[in-house]
């Protein structure tokens, strides 16, 4: 028989573990855009024929294609930061995005930002710069991850 401790110790880790919090706008990561299509420059809404969920999240693609490509690396398409901004992370605060706005940092890594008429995320992380802002982004993402 197992011992009855590393399965209870087991079962405590498993309901303890937090999810991270998504920014699910509209019920997809980034609004239901297609995660894939970022990398090609190329922006398209996702299809609802295509969707896929990863790691608690739901995605849409434009093809079939993309959804495999996806499914094939998830890790490298899904959007830093549980796909909100970017830029409000630097500061620790959890913002949505407009899913037209993004960067793709020097390490292929999809960012997205917030942009309104009087304020333009995306800007504000290219000019400050991504050796400046990434580090402090992914310090705090760590902080906020799981709290709603």
């Amino acid at each position: 028989m197992k011992n009855p401790f590393i399965i209870l110790f087991l079962f405590c880790v498993t309901l303890s573990a937090q999810k991270i919090d998504y920014n699910h706008q509209d019920g997809y990561i980034a609004e239901g855009y297609d995660v894939v299509s970022y990398f090609s420059n190329k922006v398209e809404k996702g299809n609802s024929k295509y969707v896929y969920e990863y790691n608690g999240a739901k995605y849409r693609f434009s093809s079939q294609a993309n959804l495999d490509t996806f499914k094939g690396n998830p890790k490298k398409y899904a959007p830093l930061y549980g796909g909100w901004c970017g830029y409000a992370l630097t500061r620790g605060k959890k913002v949505k995005v407009d899913p037209e706005s993004y960067t793709l940092t020097k390490n292929g890594e999809l960012i997205l930002f917030y942009d309104s008429f009087t304020n333009d995320a995306r800007k504000k992380w290219l000019s400050a710069g991504e050796a400046k802002l990434k580090p402090k982004a992914d310090a705090n993402w760590e902080k906020v991850k799981t709290k709603k």
